[in-house]
């Protein structure tokens, strides 16, 4: 593998398992940021992350945003990954700089878009997303971090802002090199369709949601 150049033109450490591939300019209704592809030969994952401004070492506003073909294309009201996606892409143009991490792979927590239609279809009758996974004889959560990781620090990034509320993810960057200087909040107003998802993230996955208090009224 030839020696990565940064997004910056600055040297990037040499990497075995995550591998750089190509730097596009990707104009967008967000802004203009560079898409940076990586393909990760021990999962066989395309990856890639939208670089936007001089992202610099330390401190960089960063979303890992898992794959999520049903909210991130389809525009599901069944979870708020959508609507996250969206919000990372605007704060990070906003700030000026920052990465934006789409996570190939990761597709419903980890189990893969047909389980993860099978877990809704479940849920439709009344399981929580907890239970229709376990119900299913699959993992809660088969998300691993560690190629995101490898890719932050082939951006040149060693500290990040990172925009979750699953402590989760800042707890994986942590174990795989990468400071997290602060967690950054990353709140979307619930719907009637997904505020049972939400709330189970919640109470049994432990994020971060205080703002499911104030819409005690949805079923």
């Amino acid at each position: 593998m030839t020696e990565n150049v940064g997004v910056l033109g600055k040297k990037a450490p040499r990497r075995t398992d995550v591998e750089r591939v190509v730097n596009a300019p990707l104009p967008t209704v967000y802004g203009k940021f560079q898409a940076v592809g990586y393909y990760d030969h021990e999962r066989g994952d395309e990856q890639v992350a939208l670089v936007h401004g001089d992202i610099g070492a330390e401190g960089v506003l960063t979303r890992l945003h898992s794959e999520c073909l049903t909210g991130d294309a389809f525009g599901s009201r069944h979870c708020e990954c959508g609507d996250q996606l969206d919000s990372a892409l605007r704060a990070v143009a906003a700030e000026g700089a920052g990465v934006v991490l789409y996570l190939r792979g990761h597709e419903g927590r980890g189990i893969g878009l047909l389980a993860k239609l099978r877990a809704m279809a479940l849920q439709a009758e009344g399981l929580d997303t907890v239970e229709a996974n376990v119900a299913l004889g699959l993992p809660v959560d088969a998300r691993d971090y560690g190629a995101a990781a490898r890719i932050l620090d082939d951006l040149g990034v060693r500290s990040v802002r990172l925009m979750s509320n699953n402590p989760a993810k800042r707890e994986a960057l942590t174990r795989h090199g990468i400071r997290v200087a602060e967690q950054v909040p990353l709140l979307i107003p619930p719907c009637e369709n997904n505020i049972t998802y939400l709330r189970t993230k919640r109470e049994r996955m432990d994020h971060h949601l205080p703002h499911l208090d104030a819409v005690a009224h949805l079923s």
